[in-house]
This record gives C-alpha cells, structure tokens and sequence, in this order.
C-alpha cells in the first residue's frame, strides 16, 4: 500500500503543472489585463493634462514606445510558455512574485489573511460536525418519526439556498437595523478591538462572525447529516447488529458502541480536507459580509486583474486540496483494516 500513496504523492507534480498551465493560460489572454488597464490611465492622465477639463478632448496619444515599456515591466513582451517557465521557476524557489494592485510581495498580501480564513474555516469545520454527527444519528434513530420528517425539510432547505443568499437575507432581518438589530453590518472584528476586555473580545468577535460561521456551514448540513444517517441505518441492518442484539445488549450501547463507530468511518475521511480549510468558505459570503478573507482577495484580484495574487492563491489551494485528498486515503485505510489500497 505505500508504493500506491508514493505514487499519489508523485502525481501532484503532473496535476499541479496541468492545473496551474490552463490558469496562467486562461488568465493571460482575457481582456481587460493590467497592460490595458495601465494603458487606460496614461491615456486619462494625458487627456487632463491636455485641457480635457476645459472643454478640450486632449491628446489621447502616448509617448513612443510606452505600450512596449508597460509591456516588458508585466512580462507581457514575451511568449506565453516562457511566461509560464519563468513563474513556475520562481514558484518553485517559493517565490510568488508582486502584486500589481498592492506592490508587495504576493506572500505578504497573502498571509495577512490567513488568521481570518483559518478562523471562518476551522470554526465552520468543527460546528459541522459537532451538530451534523448528532443530528444524524438522531435521525436515523427516530427513523420516520415526525422528527424525522421536519428535520429532513429544514436541512433540504438550508442546502438549496445558497450561503450568500441566506447571507443577505440574515443582515437585513438581524443586522441592519431594518428589523432586529441584533448582530453588526460585517466585518471580522469591531474597530476599537484593541482596546477591548479579554471578554468583551469573545463578545464582539462571537458577535461578527455568527452569521458567517451559518452561512459556511448551510451547505454542508444536507450532506453529512444524511451520510451520517445513512451509514447508520445501513450498519444496524448487519448481521453483527442483529447478533448483538439477540445477546440482550441494550439498544443504546449497540447504537453507540457497536454500529456508530462503523458508521462514522466514511464521515472520518473528511478530515483529510483540514488542510484546504485555510481557503475553506465563499468569496461570496466574505463579501456579503465585508470579510477581508482569502476567498475575498481571490475574487478581487480576479476582478482587478492582479495575476501574480490570483495564481498565488490558486498554487497553495491546489496544493492544499491535492494534499488533503491523499491525506483522506490514508485516514480511511487507517480507521478501516478491511480497505487495502493496490
């Protein structure tokens, strides 16, 4: 089994190449790229100086060999595989190069929103399971029930409204002021936090990140609640359930004891994804809710065409996630004996 996980690890490398190819790709040959874009201010800053204020339409022409020096200063002059060659190289001496936008290095852009996407993704992580486990088992115990039923309709429901939505819906009845004004507009945190009391900083911080924290963990209700469910139901009809219960076990302890920790082995490969949850969340909902996270620096340098950022962001997520889904191999093999990777 280790030669196949060894063979796991080494694909990374042609994945990770094929992934990052059609991004730098993609990326460099939409419209509306920083060379336009740079163009686009020396032709408005030449227009105002040309008397465009006065009623004037101003030169709209540029210095001689403007457009070539934009082009050599975004390495734009050379093809696009060099291009590619010549950021691999850096990325691979862990260097992502500087942002168009920020002029810093794309690292320190970076890691500035680290704490935040941590915090959202590790919190909505941990609350997914710590209610989803239970709530399924719960179903699965009162199988049919009226319970059953209601919870089912509820948790459908939070999986069909999509986070952002339920997001801005959430502000309006509890965070402007139009209704209940019960929690604050956005934000991770209140602007005076630094001189806040140790409590009232759990206060404030619970405060702001309540309805994200619900957002993010809207979507994955439906899916581990009704694995959970599902993978219980289908290990109390075994063979072993059934012995243990002609034993005289009680109902309980071959719930919990004997089915439970069977059931929760496919719901345990999950936990190889904790590595992607630096990343973890929407763009969307960080931006319904004006949270300055790594999904929200994604979409902004998107929009704004900071490549260097936006292909930063996308080697640590693809690495993260290429990561973790080995990792979830490995956890799987571990928790269950019987699988046996060839």
């Amino acid at each position: 089994m280790s030669a196949y996980f060894l063979r796991r690890f080494l694909l990374i490398i042609p994945t990770f190449l094929g992934i990052t190819l059609v991004v730098f790709v993609i990326t460099h040959f939409v419209p509306g790229g920083p060379v336009e874009r740079q163009l686009m201010r020396l032709r408005m800053a030449t227009m105002t100086e040309g008397g465009a204020g006065f009623g004037g339409r101003g030169d709209l022409s540029l210095p001689e060999g403007a457009v070539e020096q934009i082009r050599q200063y975004y390495g734009f002059d050379k093809p696009v595989h060099i291009r590619y060659a010549l950021w691999l190289w850096k990325v691979v001496h862990l260097d992502l190069g500087n942002s168009y936008i920020y002029q810093d290095p794309v690292w320190d852009v970076i890691k500035t929103r680290f704490p935040i996407s941590i915090f959202l993704g590790v919190t909505g992580f941990l609350l997914s399971y710590l209610v989803c486990v239970p709530l399924g088992v719960l179903k699965a115990v009162r199988h049919g029930s009226r319970f059953d039923f209601i919870s089912s309709v509820i948790v459908f429901l939070g999986y069909a409204v999509p986070g952002w939505a339920l997001g801005t819906a959430l502000l309006v009845l509890f965070g402007g002021g139009s209704f209940w004004s019960v929690f604050p507009l956005g934000g991770f945190r209140s602007s005076d936090w630094e001189y806040l009391s140790f409590g009232q900083k759990v206060v404030d911080q619970a405060q702001h990140m309540f309805l994200p924290v619900l957002c993010y963990m809207v979507g994955e209700f439906a899916t581990l609640t009704i694995l959970t469910k599902n993978s219980l139901m289908e290990n109390m009809s075994q063979d072993y359930i059934r012995t243990a219960f002609a034993k005289g076990l009680h109902k309980r302890r071959v719930i919990f004891v004997h089915a439970l920790r069977n059931s929760l082995i496919p719901i345990a490969t999950g936990l190889g994804h904790v590595f992607s949850l630096i990343l973890a969340g929407s763009f969307l909902i960080e931006k319904v809710f004006n949270i300055d996270g790594m999904g929200y620096l994604g979409y902004t340098s998107i929009l704004q065409r900071d490549y260097p950022v936006a292909l930063g962001i996308l080697v640590i997520g693809s690495l993260l996630m290429l990561v973790g889904n080995i990792l979830s191999d490995i956890i799987y093999a571990v928790v269950d004996p019987r699988i046996r990777f060839k």
